[in-house]
């Protein structure tokens, strides 16, 4: 299974992200799909997912500033984070789940690349 992410780049604290990620051969449409992040340093993290039915899932961290949505028309899943701060700077990673906890790494078996989101104060 393929996916793509897009959407990083060099960003200003106080601003707004929108992440987009695209999933190859349909994966994500009859799947949960979710987005985590890896800090330089740190370990992965969960940012948020969406369900099937359409339920959402967020981090503490971002549960105020974030928005994940889907479009199973074109099969992808955005999530937009605004009044960004420098913690924020991480590589994002999309992912489909399988099974499992929406909130651990281990329930998604299929991945994307990253895209790099670097937030500057």
């Amino acid at each position: 299974v393929q996916l793509q992410a897009s959407g990083g780049g060099l960003m200003q604290a106080g601003g707004s992200l929108r992440l987009s990620c695209v999933a190859a051969e349909r994966a994500g449409s009859n799947n949960a799909m979710g987005w985590f992040r890896q800090a330089p340093g740190k370990e992965r993290e969960f940012v948020a997912s969406i369900a099937y039915r359409g339920g959402t899932y967020y981090a503490g961290s971002v549960k105020d500033r974030a928005t994940i949505s889907r479009d199973r028309a074109k099969d992808t899943v955005e999530l937009q984070i605004n009044n960004l701060e420098p913690s924020d700077t991480a590589i994002y990673f999309c992912a489909v789940h399988r099974s499992g906890s929406y909130y651990a790494s281990s329930s998604y078996p299929y991945w994307g690349r990253g895209t790099l989101v670097t937030v500057s104060s």
